[in-house]
């Protein structure tokens, strides 16, 4: 309903949020933050974020802790954002795992803890979280805090690519283009060029140039016109928001 009308599904989302129903809350703070048939309002997103999180909901107090981190309707605090995806976290949401790890690992809001990111992307690899299996992999294929283990890093790839995680079919295409399947590191490098944003495709056109096969190494070319194409498209988004506050 919300792709189909969403102006008519924001209508009912709000009206179900008002009436207390924390799932409607929490989807009503998502479709203000995004603009989806509702004006967009990235500050009142957080009061229903808030609201829905202080009555239990755990992907509430996530976004919450996202919206801290990037400073979207609220001041850009990484250390009210570490709060929120810990405790989050610890009800048990992969989410909020994978999210406190990353501040965890690079020590944005909280004493940089290696050991203790790695056992949370484990935790929420488990639970089958494709963005942090990846990042196990990598930890496991480079020795990071943990012996390295080149058959579980691969495994974890494999099933980060296949879970649906752009970097992680990217990882997997590397390991596979190391052992000689060429093919099908392609088809992956493919996905990976499809779903990934437009950081990841600049990072990666590079490291694509890189490549000892040409077949890989003329995929660069597809990966920077995709990424001109998404840088595109945010300025266009930027430069409509920016007229509709005028």
């Amino acid at each position: 309903m919300l792709d189909e009308s969403p102006a008519r599904a924001a209508q009912a989302i709000l009206l179900a949020a008002r009436a207390g129903l924390l799932d409607a809350q929490a989807l009503l703070g998502q479709i203000l933050l995004e603009g989806r048939g509702i004006a967009r309002d990235q500050s009142l997103a957080v009061r229903w974020f808030g609201i829905a999180a202080q009555g239990g909901h755990l992907m509430a107090r996530n976004m919450l802790g996202r919206c801290h981190e990037h400073g979207w309707g609220c001041t850009a605090d990484a250390a009210i954002a570490a709060r929120h995806y810990r405790q989050a976290a610890e009800g048990g949401l992969d989410w909020a795992m994978y999210n406190y790890a990353n501040l965890l690992a690079t020590g944005r809001g909280v004493i940089e803890d290696q050991a203790q990111a790695l056992k949370l992307y484990q935790r929420a690899a488990e639970l089958g979280h494709a963005k942090s299996m990846n990042l196990l992999g990598r930890y496991l294929e480079e020795g990071q805090h943990c012996p390295a283990d080149s058959a579980a890093a691969f495994e974890w790839y494999r099933r980060s690519a296949e879970g649906g995680d752009f970097r992680g079919q990217f990882s997997y295409a590397s390991v596979l283009a190391d052992d000689g399947r060429v093919e099908e590191a392609f088809l992956w490098l493919h996905r990976a060029l499809a779903a990934g944003n437009l950081n990841f495709l600049r990072v990666s056109s590079r490291t694509l140039l890189q490549a000892p096969h040409p077949q890989l190494r003329a995929l660069a070319q597809d990966y920077r016109q995709r990424a001109a194409h998404l840088e595109g498209e945010a300025l266009r988004a930027e430069a409509g928001v920016m007229s509709s506050l005028q």
